[in-house]
């Protein structure tokens, strides 16, 4: 079986952190296109692809938003299976048709979600498992006919429609982007170190349970190879 080839539509301003942590969980051959730079890949040949975290929210009128929505789409429509992170899985809400607005209150820190047992992109999880939290804006109505699959107390942190999967929750990060995204933040003084003292060893390693959602995302891309289905999209 051929392995993956999976475009990485980073849209993360400044990437660094972004790319390294995708590349160290994502056992495949990752092409990166930085979408902020106005970057996207020029076809569809591709047999999944992921869509990151970002400090943009997907209802800004920027360009390069608009032009990542469209292509998204059009790779949507063509039966390409994505997997979207943080930014990523609001963005491919909108894309679909579902609602994102944004939050009274911010979610930093790692926190609990529990999940239902019915997607298989968290087959092997816990149901009541750690990850880290980043975000300002939230799904506050998913697609028409996505099934949520994951939730806490702040909303949803994971939803199915077809071969499209997003979460909420970033189960990428290692510690040290933890830190870096959490000193990035305007928060209170309170806030601040109330995260920063939750970023323990510990945490990290309960944390590190969800990095298995890469594998899984990766083995649905390759049962749809091995049956034949058309991972790779024609080009229209």
């Amino acid at each position: 079986m051929a392995r993956p080839r999976i475009a990485l539509l980073i849209a993360a301003h400044e990437g660094t952190h972004t790319r390294r942590n995708f590349r160290r969980e994502v056992d495949a051959d990752l092409a990166e296109f930085h979408v902020t730079e106005g970057e996207l890949p020029a076809t569809f040949d591709f047999d999944g692809a992921i869509v990151t975290g970002s400090r943009a929210s997907v209802y800004w009128d920027e360009p390069w938003i608009a032009d990542l929505k469209s292509w998204v789409g059009a790779a949507v429509d063509r039966g390409l299976p994505f997997l979207g992170v943080c930014y990523g899985h609001q963005l491919l809400a909108d894309v679909l048709g579902g609602e994102v607005e944004g939050m009274d209150e911010y979610e930093i820190g790692y926190r609990t979600v529990e999940h239902d047992g019915t997607a298989r992109l968290l087959e092997g999880i816990d149901p009541e498992f750690t990850v880290f939290t980043t975000h300002s804006d939230a799904v506050t109505e998913v697609p028409p006919g996505a099934e949520v699959f994951a939730r806490n107390d702040y909303g949803v942190h994971g939803f199915r429609a077809g071969d499209v999967w997003a979460v909420q929750f970033h189960p990428e990060y290692d510690k040290d982007t933890a830190e870096m995204v959490t000193r990035g933040k305007d928060l209170p003084d309170a806030t601040l170190e109330r995260v920063l003292a939750g970023i323990t060893d510990e945490n990290y390693a309960a944390a590190c349970e969800a990095k298995q959602l890469f594998e899984n995302f990766l083995g649905l891309v390759s049962e749809g190879q091995a049956v034949g289905e058309p991972r790779r999209a024609a080009d229209d």
